[in-house]
């Protein structure tokens, strides 16, 4: 067992490479030729407590390496460090790259891996392992990921119904669609999925029948009059309400529906759960940050305490610079995007809200980027950029020093 202060060169280096099954090892010892064994270790609570077993049989501490895949390390890195051994991170890219040098091939195998890993454990090319469970962050983590794949998925369903329902069976429909969350909408054509469904009734008694279904909507008869007038000349495919298409379409509109109610479902758990986070309540202080985001940055970024610098932060989230130089020639520097990209996305969303209010700085940065040409949409994006990269600054300051936003009151702009 190690502490966190250990060396590779007073320790015994342990590289595993991780699979599905079957778990690569290859420990080096600290003998007077450095011998190394190398065996197999099942993903099995036996074999676990064979390999804990012969690291203690040694006098020297032991430093465990290994390469996320998948989440089949997370078993293994959680019970090695509930036994009290250090663990340490090898980046993907960082592995691939080292494997090419050494044997100048793009040949891969586990054992070949194993070694790469003991190599970058010794020159001490890894990083140090952020257990989830352990640092607290693995229930947000679960909510937030869900919460993405559950969007995602209704998205999916979203353009499935734009793209192939809606112009075949009722394109009309088109003309009323205002945003991606049109609930009402969809209640609409789930009592109506077909233009012929509306024409069937008088026009009174469709106002009376779909009265209810489009919520609260300013003007609401005449919205309801236009759609049965745009269902009067539609070019739809003439399909009867009982046909098999017009079931699929039904069935569709409920799936968006239910993927919605899943999405709320898991908004309101995450309120339960970081409810009592003080880290969240100070990102929500933040100007353009909300509940889902607050979740995301705290799930992906875990706790920020960790990073000793806020450069170190911006580089795990990708916002930090890189610039590709040879010789006499200098590129353009650029965000490095070698990070997180739903922390970037997560920045990238409240900078555009805040820069849009009045009672913060953000705005003001945003205006002296684009104060050249207003118009120049290049220049508005790396503003963007800008704002998205000061909005990870303050957010880490925040939660590093314990402190809440203190919101910047712009003074009038003229004309404004």
């Amino acid at each position: 067992m190690t502490d966190s202060h250990t060396t590779p060169e007073a320790a015994i280096l342990v590289a595993v490479d991780i699979a599905k099954d079957h778990n690569e090892v290859l420990i080096e010892l600290r003998d007077r030729h450095n011998h190394r064994r190398r065996f197999r270790v099942a993903n099995t609570l036996e074999e676990y407590e064979r390999l804990v077993a012969y690291l203690r049989q040694f006098d020297a501490p032991a430093l465990v390496g290994f390469e996320a895949t998948g989440n089949y390390h997370r078993p293994l890195a959680y019970f090695l460090h509930a036994r009290g051994f250090e663990l340490r991170l090898i980046p993907t890219m960082a592995l691939a790259r080292t494997r090419e040098a050494m044997h100048n091939s793009w040949d891969k195998n586990d054992p070949k891996d194993a070694q790469v890993i003991l190599h970058m454990l010794k020159t001490g090319l890894s990083q140090t392992w952020h257990d989830p469970l352990v640092s607290g962050t693995n229930y947000a983590q679960e909510l937030s990921k869900t919460h993405h794949q559950v969007t995602l998925a209704r998205t999916r369903v979203w353009h499935r119904l734009r793209n192939h329902y809606f112009p075949l069976y009722f394109p009309e429909i088109e003309h009323f669609i205002r945003s991606d969350h049109s609930g009402w909408l969809i209640q609409l054509l789930l009592r109506f999925p077909t233009p012929g469904s509306i024409t069937s009734l008088a026009s009174e008694d469709f106002v009376a029948q779909a009265w209810s279904l489009i919520g609260r909507k300013v003007h609401k008869s005449a919205l309801l009059a236009e759609i049965y007038a745009a269902a009067e000349r539609s070019i739809a495919l003439p399909v009867t309400p009982d046909s098999a298409a017009v079931a699929m379409l039904r069935l569709v509109l409920e799936e968006y529906l239910a993927l919605g109610r899943m999405r709320e479902s898991i908004a309101q758990q995450a309120e339960i759960v970081l409810a009592s986070n003080p880290d969240r309540r100070r990102l929500m202080t933040v100007p353009g940050v909300g509940p889902l985001t607050a979740l995301t940055i705290l799930a992906e970024a875990g706790d920020l305490r960790r990073f000793a610098h806020y450069r170190q932060f911006l580089k795990f989230c990708g916002m930090s610079l890189s610039t590709q130089q040879s010789g006499r020639f200098r590129g353009i520097s650029r965000l490095s995007k070698y990070g997180n990209a739903r922390l970037r996305t997560a920045f990238w969303m409240p900078a555009k809200t805040a820069v849009r209010m009045r009672e913060n700085s953000l705005r003001r940065k945003f205006d002296r980027y684009v104060r050249a040409n207003p118009v120049d949409a290049d220049l508005r994006r790396k503003a963007y950029s800008a704002v998205a990269a000061k909005l990870a600054r303050i957010v880490y300051g925040l939660i590093k020093n314990g402190t809440d936003y203190r919101p910047f009151f712009e003074e009038a702009i003229p004309g404004g």
